[in-house]
This record gives structure tokens, C-alpha cells and sequence, in this order.
């Protein structure tokens, strides 16, 4: 016989108000990929600038990028899942300060690299570093 661990003394309530306890936490982080997770933070962008910046220096000439229109290129490497990689450019560590140097001036991080410097102010590399974290 099952031991009854309800407080009410009514078998299986338990269980089920703790089933639903641990459903409604997991659906309260849950927002169907609408959100846009605090990167602003660890860069100091924003990442809806930052995708026009993308789209205004043509950035998808070069790189397949998700959510730019025409990004399709296939000379650079793809952007997408850039926010969960361990490396940028083959060794350097991605982290917010890499990335927004290497978007502001990869051929100083990185000399010969065919990443060219687009001449990209600091707020727009920290806002093209913003969009480009949430793509995960």
C-alpha cells in the first residue's frame, strides 16, 4: 500500500498539486521564443538595432544570419547558434566583450582574417553583438 503524503488526506493530491507546481514553473520561463533574453546586459546593445545594423551594412552578403531578410551568404561562416559557441574566428573565447570587439574590428583581433572592418561604431557593434547572442 502506497503511503498517502497529502496534507488533506486525500490520495494522490500530492502528487498532482505537485506535478502541477512543477508544470507551471517551467511554463512561466516559457514565452514560445517571443522574448529577447537580456543580452542588452552582457553587451550593452540592443538587439532590434543591432539587426538593422546587420541588415544596413549587408552583413548576409557573406554569412547566413536567421531573422535577416536576403542573409543567406556563404563565404563567412553561418551565424546561426553564434550565442552558444564556445569560440569566435577559430580561437578566440566568445564572450560579450570578443564579440564586440571582433564585430567592431576583426582584423586587429585577428590579422588577415577575411572578415573585413565595416567601421562600425562601438553602439552598433554592441547592438549587432546583442542580436547575434540571442541567436541560440
Amino acid at each position: 500500500m502506497t503511503p498517502d503524503l497529502s496534507a488533506t488526506g486525500q490520495p494522490g493530491r500530492f502528487r498532482l498539486g505537485a506535478l502541477l507546481g512543477v508544470l507551471a514553473a517551467l511554463l512561466c520561463g516559457c514565452t514560445g521564443g517571443q522574448a529577447t533574453a537580456p543580452y542588452t546586459v552582457a553587451v550593452g546593445g540592443s538587439p532590434h538595432p543591432g539587426k538593422q545594423v546587420i541588415a544596413q551594412y549587408k552583413c548576409g552578403s557573406c554569412h547566413t544570419i536567421p531573422g535577416i531578410p536576403h542573409a543567406q551568404g556563404v563565404f563567412g561562416p553561418p551565424l546561426n547558434f553564434l550565442g552558444r559557441r564556445t569560440m569566435l574566428a577559430g580561437n578566440l573565447p566568445n564572450t560579450p566583450d570578443n564579440l564586440v570587439r571582433w564585430v567592431m574590428s576583426p582584423q586587429s583581433m585577428k590579422p588577415g582574417t577575411a572578415m573585413p572592418d565595416l567601421g562600425l561604431d562601438e553602439r552598433q557593434a554592441r547592438d549587432v553583438a546583442a542580436y547575434l547572442e540571442t541567436l541560440r
